[in-house]
């Protein structure tokens, strides 16, 4: 059914990597309920909001498309639900702004159903591709190095070095040291063992520990906050969330097209350019959005983290699956994901390599030709600086057609390309973000 010979890959394989990418990715499911909570949601409705939006995203992406993509609430997204739109309109509460989450995801499903999507995979020019996978490497490199507190915040010059004394830095240091060296011997689920052995590192000293117990019911506090699509459309008229629901819709787009083509280009999927089963594959978040939206929880995109997985060997829709079993699995264990994914240390060493392996793009970004060169730059520059996917793509988007008009190569551009400067332009000096 996943076509593992063809894929030069097995099923032993495809299994470490959907744990790997389900432990890099895992702590969703404690970050999102707590940053929506601040929007007034109940913690445990996100929480199981969270499960099922990932399983329902992440089984598509895996059994439609075939692809070792998953799907989850995305960061950012979560942040600017619930304080950009709950927090600075004094006059909705969360089951609103939930309803211009499902209009956004709605509008999305019918965008992934036509070739529109698909033509702007194909539009993006490939020096920005392999800036937007590059970009990506050095965002994610950066996040595990912050999680796990070897870079902090810096008065005077915004980042610096931390303790390196801390428990949590060394226990980061050591696990990577070790994943470094599994890594480099050739072995396969080399990050998934390399988390296992953090892990049991972190019990002996004490870092990790299990005192709310390992398992739990899971429940739906508020049922479904979204019943009747035609009320969500009526609520986003009547309460004049057009703004709102043009920035979910554009920057989920970009985010999750910017990361579909990084991950996809790291496993060696993409052919010519063209990504096959596109369109079964940009369906997964477009429905994960949408369903999220109905249980309560901000919307849904490619986790940057699968890179992690593919790292790990996975190439095929089974990782997919994997992982989805494992959020389900997960919703029976609240306290047990809970602790482990509350120590940075077991997951950061993961994201650091990955890092390093996605930045293996550059080479192929044409850097003799500077009209080619700087807007890739700009995206591999602004990712990790402005902690935004989206945010980078933009900066590539409206930078690329302007030197490109300047050179005299108008023509050479795509004119969805310029559709999307202009859009990208408006959305960064007129709209949050």
């Amino acid at each position: 059914m996943f076509k593992l010979q063809e894929a030069n890959t097995n099923a032993k394989t495809e299994v470490l990597a959907g744990i790997t990418t389900f432990l890099t990715m895992v702590y969703i499911v404690v970050v999102n309920p707590v940053i929506l909570s601040d929007a007034g949601v109940p913690f445990d409705q996100v929480f199981m909001a969270t499960i099922i939006s990932a399983v329902i995203g992440t089984l598509w992406m895996a059994l439609a498309a075939n692809y070792p993509i998953a799907i989850a609430p995305g960061m950012g997204l979560n942040a600017y639900f619930a304080y950009s739109v709950v927090g600075s309109h004094g006059n909705i509460d969360y089951r609103i702004a939930f309803a211009a989450v499902f209009v956004a995801g709605i509008i999305f499903v019918i965008l992934s159903l036509t070739p529109f999507r698909e033509k702007l995979i194909e539009a993006i020019p490939g020096n920005l591709k392999h800036g937007i996978t590059a970009g990506i490497g050095l965002f994610i490199a950066f996040v595990g190095l912050r999680s796990a507190g070897i870079i902090v915040a810096n008065e005077s010059n915004l980042v610096g070095l931390g303790d390196l004394q801390s428990p949590g830095v060394v226990l980061t240091l050591v696990g990577l040291a070790i994943t470094i060296a599994l890594y480099a011997m050739n072995i396969n689920g080399a990050l998934f063992f390399g988390m296992l052995i953090t892990a049991v590192i972190a019990l002996f000293t004490g870092q990790l520990s299990f005192d709310q117990g390992f398992v739990s019911a899971p429940s739906l506090p508020e049922g479904l906050l979204i019943t009747n699509p035609l009320t969500a459309f009526g609520d986003v008229i009547q309460h004049g969330l057009y703004a709102v629901v043009f920035s979910f819709l554009l920057v989920t787009i970009f985010d999750t097209t910017g990361t579909m083509i990084g991950v996809a280009q790291q496993a060696g999927l993409m052919k010519d350019n063209h990504m096959p089963k596109a369109r079964q594959a940009l369906l997964a978040d477009s429905f994960g959005t949408s369903i999220g939206a109905m249980f309560g929880t901000s919307p849904t995109t490619a986790f940057i983290e699968s890179s992690a997985g593919v790292a790990a060997g996975g190439r095929t829709g089974l990782t997919g699956v994997i992982v989805a079993l494992l959020f389900i699995i997960a919703a029976f264990f609240s306290p047990l994901v809970s602790a482990v994914s509350g120590i940075a240390a077991i997951t950061s060493p993961a994201l650091i390599i990955v890092g390093s392996l996605m930045m293996g793009s550059i080479a192929k970004i044409n850097w003799s030709e500077f009209d080619e060169a700087f807007p890739a730059f700009l995206v591999i520059l602004t990712m990790p600086l402005t902690s935004s996917i989206a945010t980078g793509i933009a900066l590539g988007f409206i930078s690329h057609p302007l030197m490109k008009i300047v050179k005299g190569k108008a023509k050479e551009v795509h004119p969805l390309v310029y559709v999307f400067a202009v859009l990208f332009l408006y959305q960064l000096v007129f709209l949050p973000h």
